[in-house]
């Protein structure tokens, strides 16, 4: 059941939608100003290495997506990697 954070593009409030299924048709709407006009963002992550050895960093990689615009990709190591 993946959570997707969004931004109003009248209002700039950022706000989340749960999604139970991924047929369903859901409309969303900001819930401040109640306007349909939105855009996705990429929510922040954090994670703990539990192993207690200072695991590596996750390694970013960056790329263009669209004119104008930058997309990027973590990738967090697993257990035991560095």
């Amino acid at each position: 059941m993946p959570i997707y954070e969004f931004r109003c593009l009248n209002c700039g409030r950022l706000f989340e939608k749960l999604f139970l299924n991924p047929n369903e048709k859901v409309e969303i709407r900001c819930p401040q100003c109640h306007s349909d006009s939105f855009e996705r963002v990429i929510s922040r992550v954090n994670y703990v290495d539990k192993s207690g050895a200072g695991g590596a960093a996750p390694k970013v990689v960056t790329r263009s997506c669209s004119p104008g615009s930058t997309c990027a990709t973590f990738e967090i190591p697993g257990p035991g990697e560095k």
